[in-house]
């Protein structure tokens, strides 16, 4: 899929209902919560150079979305706007489109119809969820959020209707429970993930597509077997800190194209709608298990990004749906 990111503010009016008290269903695909990242599987790893035209890669990523409930007609009805924290929740949600009909026909993209983004509010808990869609158009999937506060659902997708193109739909969610802010994390160029290490080295850069890249090893040694996941080696989501805003990511290279390698290093080329500091949440599949490394950055900087002192960063709380 065209990853989407996609931002809205967290409304006043939605702080003003629940208080202190918020908090977000664990879904299946990664989900991160401040302290350990977890990992997605396939996206593609060549290296492309940063605008131009490589598989994937070398496309200006699009304006951030998932900051509208509604576009082009279609509209984010979320069944479940609330949540307790800590429990096992079933989410549903339906698709409408101008008719207020539920939405029963998508193209399938990277490997899915509809591909479903779960993010707290302080991006420290992160879940990428494939739900089940019934026939009559409701999507559910089970979701434990470990945290209450406030959460953003992002659900990208493409209608089957002809001449329809991707959207990223954006709804507040909120979990219930005794909330404590947390701060974002600071900017490092390591991560870990469930006993892998991934570097990354680039910048993300406002308005300019730049290229991305991230390299997995385990135990110091690269890891050069990767495996598919969404059609690609790794998958990557961008959130804006502070609204949430959604940023599409395009992998540059997909398996199986001639060019791309399962690994060490997976390759990706993005655009930041503006300068500020952002979260990236790369999912990749190794062992048959699919693991998240999250990172922050910070568009705008002059330099790339440089690895931390002498520690990771904490995993963040990520779980991952199938």
């Amino acid at each position: 899929m065209n990853t989407g990111l996609r931002i809205t503010a967290f409304a006043a009016a939605l702080a003003a209902t629940f208080g202190a008290a918020y908090g977000v269903g664990t879904g299946f695909d990664p989900v991160v919560e401040e302290p350990a990242p977890a990992a997605h599987d396939e996206h593609g790893d060549p290296t492309p150079t940063p605008g131009g035209g490589d598989g994937h890669g070398g496309h200006e990523s699009a304006p951030a979305g998932g900051l509208q409930i509604a576009e082009d007609g279609y509209t984010l009805d979320l069944d479940t706007p609330r949540v307790t924290a800590g429990r096992r929740t079933e989410l549903s949600f339906t698709v409408r489109d101008d008719q207020g009909r539920a939405v029963t026909a998508y193209r399938r993209e990277h490997d899915k119809e509809l591909h479903l983004i779960v993010a707290s509010r302080d991006l420290g808990t992160y879940r990428h969820l494939h739900p089940a869609r019934a026939a009559d158009g409701t999507w559910s999937t089970p979701v434990d959020l470990p945290r209450a506060g406030g959460y953003r659902v992002f659900a990208d997708f493409t209608p089957a209707r002809h001449g329809a193109e991707n959207l990223t739909l954006g709804a507040d969610l909120a979990a219930a429970g005794p909330y404590a802010p947390r701060g974002l994390p600071a900017p490092a160029a390591t991560a870990e993930a469930d006993g892998y290490d991934v570097r990354l080295t680039g910048a993300l850069r406002p308005d300019r597509a730049s290229e991305l890249r991230l390299t997995v090893s385990r135990e110091g040694r690269p890891v050069t077997d990767l495996q598919p996941y969404l059609g690609a080696y790794g998958h990557l989501v961008a959130l804006r800190s502070g609204d949430l805003a959604h940023l599409h990511v395009h992998p540059n290279g997909a398996p199986g194209d001639g060019t791309t390698k399962p690994g060490p290093t997976v390759s990706f080329t993005a655009t930041a709608p503006s300068a500020g500091a952002y979260r990236l949440f790369l999912d990749f599949r190794h062992a048959g298990k699919v693991r998240t490394a999250a990172f922050t950055v910070r568009a705008g900087k002059t330099h790339e990004a440089t690895p931390a002192p002498s520690t990771h960063t904490e995993e963040p709380d990520t779980d991952h749906g199938h």
